[in-house]
């Protein structure tokens, strides 16, 4: 069997566990961890507060620094509403494609890095697999596991987080913040509004400041900018309220999403939303003490920029191939963690960002020979 042939067979094993976000991705972890037993490699655990998820990690080769890390997330995103031709959580090859939710975002890379274990087992410096959850949901699972890596294992010289790129080398990408903001009102017969607060005219009072601040930013754009929009965004993905058309909402709430350029600071931003949600919960607790404006920080992470960054950009380039500069993405992802805690960090993995979160998401079979190629060149260099 040939390397892409063993990835092209692990990551049918992948995709065949459902780990969207809002699941366990223990299945998955277990059988990594079998996998990597099979091949006399140990690995550790970073699990969530309740033991319902976890991260996983593992180094092959000598405990020396100059080594590489590996890093891909397991959670997908749901397939709820979307309008597949196949079985989601079943690898399904067509026309030069493989179909199946994560195959490009990003259970491919981890399938791909999990093929060469043998080879990266045998090198002269190491090479440290990671495994997160969460990610999808506002990288919330890789801090612990990034943590714990940088206490135990040795400095590497690069972190290589695998999303998407075509297998291009990426050393930028947008912050992130998600809010949720959850509104009481006081119900009452729609035909008397004075008697009551209704949770969704405040939700839009809300949402309207926030599309304001949107508006002003997408106004605003940065010089010389890479990223694409060349402005930090803001767009409200979840809203619900209420229970019925003559009924004032005793409830509502909705969800918000802030990614930023670096450089930009997501509490001033987001300043002047917050001002007008004090001056409204103190206008509607005048009247009716119980009713409440909460907003919760639901995650946030960090921009990645090239700072510090050059070096592992090379390398990375130098096995890909890839001759010009490194490029910027407007997603956010866990690079910026990584970079954060100190590891010289850049992202390059195969796919295209456009097939993610798709129905009928897919990962083109040339992406995963070029995805093989990267890794048969990288155990190379680590074997010198």
């Amino acid at each position: 069997m040939t390397d892409t042939a063993k990835a092209i067979d692990i990551l049918e094993r992948l995709v065949g566990f459902d780990t969207t976000s809002r699941l366990s991705n223990l299945q998955l972890v277990e059988w990594v961890e079998d996998y990597l037993r099979g091949h006399d490699v140990a690995s550790e655990r970073v699990a969530n507060a309740d033991g319902t998820k976890a991260n996983l990690f593992a180094s092959l080769g000598p405990a020396v620094e100059g080594g590489v890390i590996l890093s891909g997330h397991s959670d997908v995103v749901p397939v709820d509403g979307q309008d597949w031709s196949s079985d989601p959580w079943t690898l399904t090859p067509r026309d030069g494609r493989l179909y199946g939710r994560g195959t490009c975002d990003m259970k491919g890379f981890i399938a791909l890095a999990l093929a060469h274990v043998p080879a990266f087992a045998a090198g002269k410096r190491p090479v440290h697999l990671a495994i997160s959850y969460d990610e999808e949901i506002g990288c919330k699972g890789a801090p612990d596991m990034i943590a714990r890596m940088a206490e135990t294992i040795p400095t590497p010289r690069a972190a290589i987080i695998g999303e998407p790129s075509l297998m291009r080398v990426i050393d930028g990408h947008k912050g992130i913040t998600v809010h949720e903001v959850s509104i009481r009102g006081h119900a009452a017969h729609s035909s008397l509004p004075q008697i009551g607060v209704s949770a969704n005219h405040i939700a839009i009072e809300l949402m309207a400041k926030l599309r304001e601040i949107a508006r002003d930013l997408a106004a605003n754009p940065r010089a010389n900018c890479e990223f694409s929009p060349p402005y930090s965004t803001l767009t409200i993905g979840m809203m619900h309220g209420g229970t019925a058309a003559n009924i004032l909402a005793g409830s509502a709430d909705f969800t918000f999403d802030l990614r930023c350029l670096p450089g930009d600071d997501p509490a001033t931003i987001l300043q002047p939303f917050f001002a007008l949600c004090d001056t409204l919960r103190a206008d509607i607790r005048s009247a009716f003490p119980a009713t409440d404006i909460a907003v919760s920080k639901r995650s946030s992470a960090p921009p990645l920029t090239p700072d510090g960054n050059g070096d592992a950009a090379a390398f990375v380039r130098s096995l890909t191939g890839e001759n010009g500069p490194a490029s910027k993405v407007s997603f956010a992802a866990e690079a910026g963690q990584f970079c954060e805690a100190g590891f010289p960090t850049v992202i390059c993995g195969p796919g295209s960002i456009e097939q993610a979160h798709q129905p009928d998401e897919w990962i083109a079979l040339d992406q995963m020979e070029a995805g093989n190629a990267f890794m048969v060149r990288l155990a190379e260099e680590l074997a010198r």
